[in-house]
């Protein structure tokens, strides 16, 4: 199966409430339980500063301000974060931004990118251009985690073929993994509005050692690699996630 991925189909697909109807079946619980557990290992100072990068509609900027942070999320969704800013409090705030561009230096303690929210642009330099972003806008000795899938895992589970019905939407899924890329179709039909919409995500397949190097040509020192969201060891093979958590020099 060859798919063609949208110019710029994080733009259109993240906006459309389909998005949301798709994924609200999130397991909000394990996303939580894992948010908690990083806060034990990391052990953030009271009152630490953070960025949220990639933030949807805030519920996870939501939890760590909860927890005594001063936390910003950014986004590039209009409408994700016109959502996410009828959370705001005096320790937590939200701005559409567009992650290629830098937001605030030598500012935050830790940023967090996290659910595989990189990789989604057309080119290295981008992605890159991303990463970049994120230790510029963290203080010297500041950390980063970047939460991303296990591409090697990901391509031998990849489920070709899926169909979902949610509040009476048909989605049609196709998996595919092309040029380095992990390539998702996702055709709606929604009788109800008479409306027919295909989106295609597409997310870079890096590896660990892609990571490596990227890490090191922007001043990211690898701390710690885990393999899912219960901190266990990562394994190229069995792990499902990359998380990886690096210091700025």
């Amino acid at each position: 199966m060859i798919m063609e991925a949208k110019k710029r189909w994080f733009e259109e697909w993240f906006d459309s409430p389909y998005y949301h109807l798709l994924y609200n079946s999130r397991d909000e619980k394990e996303a939580a339980s894992f948010i908690d557990k990083l806060l034990h290992y990391l052990h953030p100072p009271a009152g630490a500063v953070m960025l949220d990068v990639a933030c949807g509609k805030g519920r996870h900027a939501k939890q760590l301000a909860d927890d005594g942070y001063d936390v910003t999320g950014i986004d590039l969704s209009p409408a994700s974060i016109l959502a996410a800013r009828q959370m705001e409090t005096e320790t937590l705030h939200f701005f559409q931004h567009d992650m290629r561009l830098p937001f605030r230096i030598n500012y935050y303690d830790f940023a967090f990118n996290f659910f595989t929210s990189f990789g989604y642009f057309d080119t290295d330099l981008n992605n890159e251009n991303a990463l970049h972003n994120m230790m510029l806008a963290l203080k010297p000795g500041g950390k980063l985690v970047l939460d991303y899938l296990n591409s090697s895992y990901t391509r031998e589970h990849l489920v070709p073929c899926e169909q979902r019905q949610i509040d009476n939407v048909h989605f049609d899924i196709r998996r595919a993994y092309q040029d380095r890329r992990f390539l998702k179709q996702i055709r709606i039909t929604d009788a109800a509005k008479n409306v027919q919409q295909t989106f295609t995500e597409s997310v870079r397949a890096y590896t660990l050692e892609d990571f490596k190097g990227m890490f090191a040509r922007h001043r990211l020192q690898m701390e710690e690699v885990f393999g899912d969201y219960l901190f266990n060891r990562y394994d190229e093979r069995m792990s499902p996630r990359l998380i990886l958590i690096a210091k700025k020099s």
